[in-house]
């Protein structure tokens, strides 16, 4: 794949960014977060990529509805949608467990799939309280976000993982920094102090299981 990434806008903050952006928004405010989101997945649509959400505690119709108030219009007759609104749960285990490796090495295929479908890129946002379910695996969550860091050159997806500070512990949020090297902040999209390369995270990650 060309290693020259294109630069992409997010909408919700006027700088652009290379694909492959992957982000953190940790949040407590439900309106910021509805604004965020839907301006970000919005300005996706717009440049012709595939909007994929992954949906824990927001239903589908939800979904759609912070869409059309951001001024798409939707097509449901599409055999390949512009938009897909799915289950986090389903999509994080498919097979009723959580495998991060598994799961990572389906993203790069599955982005190329994207691309001769006609779309010109992929951007995601999924809803991360579905770990909180003690789902087998979930304790493996942080190593997937990591893992994801290792894949941009194959998979310049921006993904947006999106964080509830009034359902993560404080303990599980500042680890989630550590491996997002992108982070939403009072709207605007900054450059994480906190980032730990995958390597350094994993190692630390893996001594303490």
């Amino acid at each position: 794949m060309n290693s020259l990434r294109k630069e992409i806008n997010m909408d919700f903050t006027k700088t652009h960014f290379p694909e492959g952006v992957h982000m953190c928004l940790i949040y407590d405010n439900d309106d910021d977060r509805q604004k965020i989101v839907s301006e970000y997945m919005a300005a996706g649509l717009k440049q012709g990529e595939q909007v994929r959400y992954l949906a824990d505690t927001t239903a589908p119709e939800v979904v759609h509805s912070w869409l059309l108030e951001a001024g798409v219009e939707l097509s449901e007759t599409s055999e390949n949608p512009p938009v897909k609104v799915l289950s986090a749960e389903s999509a994080y285990c498919p097979n009723g467990y959580f495998n991060p490796r598994e799961l990572v090495s389906t993203l790069p295929p599955r982005y190329e799939m994207t691309k001769k479908a006609g779309f010109n890129g992929q951007r995601s946002c999924g809803e991360m309280t579905w770990a909180l379910k003690g789902i087998p695996g979930s304790d493996h969550l942080l190593e997937y976000e990591a893992l994801l860091n290792t894949i941009v050159a194959n998979f310049p997806h921006s993904g947006m993982c999106q964080y509830d500070a009034r359902l993560f512990d404080g303990a599980t949020l500042f680890k989630v920094l550590k491996i997002h090297p992108w982070m939403v902040v009072q709207g605007k999209i900054v450059q994480n102090p906190y980032f730990m390369s995958s390597d350094e995270f994993l190692e630390e990650f893996r001594s303490g299981q």
